[in-house]
């Protein structure tokens, strides 16, 4: 028995990979790695890549990087793949035009955040993704509620009035748990596709709904996170539980400081020189990047 078709469908797939940005020696952003590693995250497993993301350290990137490294990922992996470019911001006119240029160089989608730092009411998020969306009709989008980081929280309700938009077709749930993905399906129906944006909630979250996960632990755990979404939609649920235990450690490792400090570390350790993240982020402490290499041991031992 298979359980695909009791879900929503899946706009950008199963996985979606939150692409680190390498930087070379000088801290400057190395294009050409970034599209050698978005074929290798490919063939790791991930339908789709998010470039200029946060895991993709777009806080210290310019608008001019994010634009450059998009179009060298969108041509580095071809149209089988679904690249989406991360073209959110707090200011409303900032998103609008980033959201038209990734349109504009080919990008399947676009994840869009809540606004950070200024906290709006729900009227303003509302009239900012409405905005957006208006702005690039054709482009899906994919709407991103991660209040840990923003200081603000898009509630269920605005969600729903917002279908009206016929490209907001898709939610990054990073909240830190399994009730917002109810929430958003009670409000919004099957239309809306419900991403995990968190790789450690993956499973839960598709026990209630969610279609797939946009990923950190594909960079380095892609076949085994594939394992773990086929088996659960193949109906194998204790495999996939098997599989979920076994990944636990590294989501632990790959998580226990700042999201990308420990997962440019894991790529490192396995032969990826993806250079350090950009200041006001730090390296990885050696006792964390131990731990880290411990965990990745392991996995490849599963």
């Amino acid at each position: 028995m298979t359980l695909s078709a009791s879900f929503s469908p899946q706009p950008f797939g199963r996985i979606v990979t939150a692409m680190v940005t390498p930087f070379d020696s000088s801290g400057a952003v190395d294009f050409q790695l970034a599209a050698r590693l978005a074929r290798h995250l490919v063939e790791q497993g991930s339908d789709g890549l998010l470039v200029c993301g946060t895991t993709g350290e777009s806080p210290t990137l310019s608008w001019d990087e994010q634009l450059k490294l998009l179009e060298a990922v969108r041509e580095a992996v071809g149209p089988e793949t679904q690249v989406l470019a991360g073209t959110g911001s707090n200011s409303t006119s900032e998103a609008v035009k980033a959201t038209r240029e990734a349109a504009a160089v080919g990008a399947d989608g676009a994840l869009v955040v809540v606004p950070y730092y200024n906290k709006p009411p729900q009227e303003g998020l509302e009239g900012h993704f409405r905005a957006i969306a208006e702005a690039a009709p054709t482009l899906p989008l994919m709407l991103y509620n991660i209040p840990g980081r923003t200081g603000c929280h898009i509630e269920s309700e605005t969600v729903a009035r917002l279908m009206d938009c016929p490209n907001i077709v898709s939610f990054k749930a990073a909240s830190g748990t399994t009730e917002e993905v109810t929430a958003l399906r009670l409000a919004c129906g099957s239309r809306l596709a419900i991403y995990s944006g968190d790789d450690g909630l993956t499973l839960p979250m598709l026990s209630v709904g969610a279609v797939g996960v946009v990923s950190v632990a594909s960079h380095v755990a892609g076949p085994q996170i594939r394992a773990m979404l086929n088996a659960y939609f193949e109906g194998e649920v204790g495999a996939a539980l098997a599989q979920h235990e076994q990944l636990i450690p590294v989501f632990k490792a790959l998580f226990a400081t700042t999201n990308p400090i420990p997962v440019k570390a894991a790529l490192e350790i396995n032969g990826w020189s993806v250079g350090a993240p950009r200041p006001p982020l730090s390296s990885l402490p050696e006792a964390m990047k131990t731990n880290l290499s411990i965990a990745l041991s392991a996995l490849r031992q599963t």
